[in-house]
């Protein structure tokens, strides 16, 4: 799959709708978020998508599931994590209103599907605490001239690195073991198939239970969360 969506990262512009989080005088700014604009398919009921070892922000107990899907490799999702992801979490994730999941969206090159696979080792070896600390700081680390065709950017000496920065030697070891073995394959695919399933089409992009989200500020995610929950 990131071979046949390779050639399509130098249109990204027209297919993203960047989040850009700000300050005014009354307080903070919603986003912006870039969706893409294709025709999309029958939308998908919450109950329908397995949450399950998901890693995910919140109380399980939010009665609605946002779903983030996104590439380590895409400097949209880079300022989408940095900039969005905060406000998203005050807003909508401390208050119990939601539940924010990451999915893998793996298209850009081999280096995305190399550092989601080992980022699934270190969720499925780990836990879903350090699992956050490490997808964080691997957009962190994300390069700021990267090029979408250089793939050996997140090679597995630079995310054992990056892990090394958040968990202890051992652990480390585990999640390296676990990775090396492909034991993260089958979660790894369990989120590409959900990406063929709900027509993604680029990212960062946002699905409400199930529905993608086609707004552009917070509020617009607020209003569709506060529907979410009253079963709309």
């Amino acid at each position: 799959m990131a071979n046949n969506k390779k050639a399509n990262t130098k249109n990204s512009s027209s297919k993203f709708i960047f989040w850009v989080v700000g300050l005014i005088a009354v307080g903070v700014l919603a986003l912006i978020f870039l969706g893409n604009h294709s025709k999309d398919k029958e939308a998908v009921k919450s109950n329908e998508i397995d949450y399950s070892h998901q890693p995910f922000l919140g109380k399980e107990s939010a009665p609605v599931s946002i779903i983030e899907f996104g590439d380590y490799k895409c400097p949209y999702c880079k300022e989408f994590s940095a900039s969005a992801v905060p406000f998203i979490e005050k807003e909508l994730v401390d208050t119990g209103k939601a539940k924010f999941y990451f999915f893998n969206d793996s298209f850009i090159n081999v280096d995305s599907e190399r550092s989601a696979k080992f980022a699934e080792s270190v969720y499925a070896e780990l836990g879903n605490d350090t699992f956050w600390k490490f997808h964080d700081l691997l957009y962190k680390k994300q390069p700021e001239d990267q090029k979408y065709e250089k793939i050996d950017l997140y090679t597995e000496k630079f995310l054992t690195d990056t892990l090394k920065e958040v968990a202890g030697d051992k652990e480390v070891d585990k999640v390296v073991k676990h990775f090396q073995a492909d034991k993260s394959k089958d979660a790894w695919q369990k989120d590409m198939d959900y990406v063929k399933k709900l027509n993604v089409q680029g990212t960062p992009a946002l699905f409400v239970n199930g529905k993608k989200f086609e707004g552009q500020s917070i509020d617009d995610l607020k209003e569709m969360v506060e529907n979410a929950a009253k079963g709309k």
